[in-house]
């Protein structure tokens, strides 16, 4: 689930990236349609991550941080706490 979680994350950004920069039409019912459920599925996450952060100048780095905070819970849960529910 987190794999998954990380790949919308990245999505996101991509797709923001491509609207900025007007390679995607915005007006677009199909892009309107992935962009909302995007927002919705990754702001709830994202928004304390910004609230916290202090402004770049226009750059959004609280994906990586996201990312970077769910590939540590990752390997926490695999590599630290799982083997040691095995037993």
């Amino acid at each position: 689930m987190i794999d998954i979680y990380i790949w919308l994350l990245i999505a996101q950004a991509v797709l923001s990236w491509l609207l900025a920069f007007g390679v995607v039409n915005r007006y677009n019912r199909g892009v309107a349609v992935i962009g909302d459920f995007l927002y919705r599925v990754t702001e709830p996450a994202l928004r304390p991550i910004r609230n916290f952060l202090p402004n770049f100048g226009g750059v959004d780095i609280s994906p990586v941080i996201l990312i970077l905070i769910l590939m540590f819970l990752r390997r926490l849960i695999l590599y630290d706490l799982a083997p040691s529910l095995m037993y």
